[in-house]
């Protein structure tokens, strides 16, 4: 795919696959993005998953024709990305690698070799001439493995930015952007804010008018509001306003008290109640919604002295990406020896600026009437933050 007169997108739609990374339900396919740079020297930007290998080096050939590759930049090492490295080096014999030395130690690893006769390692701010263009390297450890580098193209304001505004789906899907790179940055890229803002901080002093990621479409329009969610996003900022509901429920007596829960928000003009059964619901879905609203509610059962499974994981999948600077409310269920709030707030302790509601709703097996009570005064409570 053409990005400009000298820019080429030569990665693959991968259509068949419906789980990506071992965890995160993929409707949309996923792309494996690489990219082609034409100048007086060629530069190619990682390459692709294993699977798509041949399709890859003949996408490759397709631009080049005859005129073979004179770098290959590996920008990040993960197997999606890098799984081909062996073979565009038995294809084209005089290539040479650029790579950060993190990224030449795992070259190794995974292949048995680094190329040491055919390696350039470069680092912060090192530049790689093509002819009428310099390439500048940044480097963005932990964005979201540590080997990472990002490269500037200052002749096409373009930004080959790594895993950085990728987002789960084929280049082609008809999705809105921003749902599907929310919960692919909050499920992959997440518990790295700090060093996402970091990486901000240094491409701001950059003119970007194109940003080209690992994983999903070419961003050229309104990059503002891309760049905008990323430091909402590594902020651990609350993106919107409205009330997450997270829940378990054994034999439906927590789940009517979660029902009841939203219907008094929605009553009280709640802007947005999103409901979700962890049981049932896609996991990383959840985790991003709790991360997108200002407001969290837990109702869970008390289970073997701790809280049902479900919610622990969850409540593990958010303290794991630093989750912070939300409000949190507390639906507990036992029908003796209620230990569910306990134990959430433990797990949470550690937890930056979270202010749980004084509100709370205490079940012991059914919702009562008092119970009724406690959830409107939950809810507005939740509607006065």
């Amino acid at each position: 795919m053409k990005i400009t007169e000298n820019i080429f997108n030569v990665g693959v739609n991968d259509r068949e696959i419906d789980l990506f990374e071992g965890q995160y339900w993929v409707e949309n396919g996923m792309a494996y993005n690489s990219y082609v740079i034409c100048d007086d020297k060629v530069a190619v930007l990682d390459t692709v998953d294993k699977n798509f290998g041949a399709e890859w080096l003949s996408n490759i050939g397709k631009i080049l024709g005859d005129k073979a590759p004179d770098y290959l930049i590996v920008q990040h090492m993960e197997p999606d990305h890098s799984a081909n490295i062996d073979k565009f080096m038995d294809k084209y014999p005089n290539a040479t690698i650029v790579a950060s030395a993190k990224a030449f130690t795992m070259i190794k690893q995974f292949f048995g070799t680094d190329y040491p006769e055919r390696q350039m390692v470069v680092g912060e701010g090192d530049t790689l001439s093509l002819g009428a263009r310099d390439l500048t390297f940044v480097t963005a450890p932990m964005v979201h493995w540590p080997e990472v580098i990002v490269t500037y193209d200052s002749l096409s304001k373009t930004l080959f930015s790594a895993d950085g505004f990728g987002k789960f789906g084929t280049t082609d899907a008809d999705e809105e952007w921003d749902c599907e790179a929310r919960r692919y940055y909050f499920g992959i890229v997440g518990k790295f804010g700090a060093q996402v803002q970091a990486l901000l901080k240094k491409a701001a002093s950059l003119d970007i008018e194109r940003i080209c990621p690992l994983h999903g479409p070419v961003l050229s329009e309104n990059l503002g509001h891309y760049l905008g969610l990323y430091d909402t996003w590594s902020s651990y900022k609350p993106e919107s306003e409205g009330v997450m509901i997270a829940y378990t429920s054994v034999y439906g007596n927590t789940a009517h008290a979660v029902d009841l829960l939203a219907q008094e928000l929605e009553a009280l003009g709640c802007p947005k109640v999103a409901v979700s059964n962890l049981a049932r619901c896609d996991m990383a879905e959840a985790v991003e919604d709790a991360f997108r609203y200002d407001r969290l509610v837990l109702a869970t059962t008390t289970y073997n002295g701790g809280i049902f499974p479900f919610m622990n994981d969850f409540i593990h999948h958010l303290t794991e990406r630093n989750y912070q600077n939300r409000t949190v409310g507390i639906i507990e269920n036992g029908s003796w020896a209620a230990m569910a709030e306990k134990n959430i707030k433990k797990m949470l302790e550690n937890s930056k600026n979270l202010t749980f509601t004084e509100a709370g709703v205490h079940i012991k097996s059914a919702v009562s009437a008092e119970n009724a009570e406690e959830i409107k005064a939950l809810a507005k409570e939740l509607m006065s933050k």
